[in-house]
């Protein structure tokens, strides 16, 4: 249905358009998960044709989130092959989707965040001359490597989009200095919120309850750390640095911590954790979670250490404390919030940040506060309102 602020003489004007045909194509979980609201909006409202492509960039992850928003792909690229590389990612997103952008003829074209998936969908949207929406536009950390290969992506995807969501006034900015002009960017909220919303109304997984009832979280002071950790920067000497100052923390606590992690399938994480990790009693293991669980978890934790990006937006949500394993984040809202704290991957400085929140209750309390820059759930009502009066 039209926006509720749609005027009369706008509901008549829109009476006389064609429905637009709006694809949206990504490949990964975080993106899924991200543009499983927008999508939900657009399947509600007779002004649209949404349409869904796939690339499958990560294939059992994005199954996963298609199957707990009911989301049903239009068309499935089934990309993703074993130990694949950018180069030969980008180049079969190149050649498989542009014969779907011929056939489907979207008028505008939606991409979220910063995956390959999404520089190589918006370049070949633009090489159609099809209109193009950048879902979180404007996330920088002025670093071409860090991380990588994001950075890069979502500057490409930004250089050819028609229209800018930014999901806070930061990420505005952003795109401001770099010369974009106002009247194309639209800030909106981020879309994980909505999403968090949705799943976080979900009752907790068994297996969870089960698990918090089994290491005993919540009773006596234990105390719940979730870890996640696997990006391309952090490979190597990084990833170990950070085991260690786990197994460390995990050795001193013993009586009174539990550490999950979530492992990456990659064997760049995979190996190295289980080798340093594995066997530890107050260190749990486990493979990559689906999203409704991993909230849960993240609900349930007394403070968070991630390398991920939408982690850092959810832990920010949910008030939870969050030690960043990166050197820079491009999601500065929740440092200035309080929330995040930028910790690196030295094994020192994770170990002494993470004992202050352990033990000083009100370093703890000053992080653990629920102030939210991301919006209040409204941002793919927001989108698709402004596709509507600009399609």
């Amino acid at each position: 249905m039209p926006d509720l602020l749609t005027t009369d003489w706008e509901m008549g004007k829109i009476a006389d358009m064609q429905p637009l045909r709006v694809m949206t194509v990504f490949g990964t979980r975080p993106e899924a998960i991200k543009l499983a609201p927008v999508i939900q909006q657009l399947q509600a409202d007779d002004r649209f044709i949404p349409q869904i492509v796939i690339t499958g960039q990560h294939r059992e992850m994005l199954d996963q989130v298609l199957d707990m928003f009911n989301i049903q792909p239009d068309c499935d690229l089934n990309l993703m092959t074993q130990d694949q590389g950018l180069s030969a990612l980008t180049a079969s997103i190149f050649t498989h989707l542009d014969p779907v952008l011929a056939d489907m003829q979207p008028d505008w074209l939606l991409v979220q965040g910063d995956t390959t998936t999404v520089m190589a969908a918006a370049l070949n949207a633009y090489y159609r001359q099809i209109k193009i929406g950048h879902v979180e536009a404007g996330l920088r950390t002025g670093n071409k490597w860090q991380p990588f290969p994001e950075e890069i992506n979502r500057r490409i995807a930004g250089v050819v989009a028609d229209l800018h969501f930014a999901p806070t006034e930061w990420a505005q900015n952003n795109l401001l200095s770099e010369g974009v002009s106002q009247s194309i960017i639209k800030v909106t909220g981020n879309t994980i919120i909505d999403a968090l919303q949705q799943i976080i109304q979900q009752p907790i997984p068994k297996p969870i309850q089960q698990f918090l009832d089994e290491k005993q979280i919540h009773k006596n002071g234990k105390k719940l750390i979730l870890v996640t950790a696997h990006r391309r920067e952090n490979f190597g000497e990084p990833i170990e640095s950070i085991c260690i100052a786990l197994k460390t923390l995990a050795d001193t606590y013993q009586d009174h911590i539990e550490i999950v992690y979530p492992v990456h399938l990659n064997p760049n994480i995979k190996l190295p954790v289980n080798s340093l990790l594995n066997g530890i009693s107050n260190i749990t293991l486990l493979p990559p979670q689906e999203y409704l669980p991993l909230v849960h978890l993240m609900k349930n934790a007394y403070m968070i250490l991630t390398d991920s990006g939408g982690i850092q937006e959810e832990a920010t949500g949910l008030g939870i404390p969050c030690l960043v394993l990166r050197d820079v984040t491009e999601r500065p809202e929740g440092v200035e919030a309080g929330i995040l704290k930028l910790v690196g991957t030295q094994t020192e400085t994770i170990i002494e940040e993470a004992w202050k929140l352990i033990t000083d209750r009100d370093t703890h309390a000053s992080m653990a506060k629920a102030a939210n820059p991301y919006g209040s759930g409204q941002a793919a009502r927001k989108i698709v309102s402004h596709l509507a009066h600009l399609g």
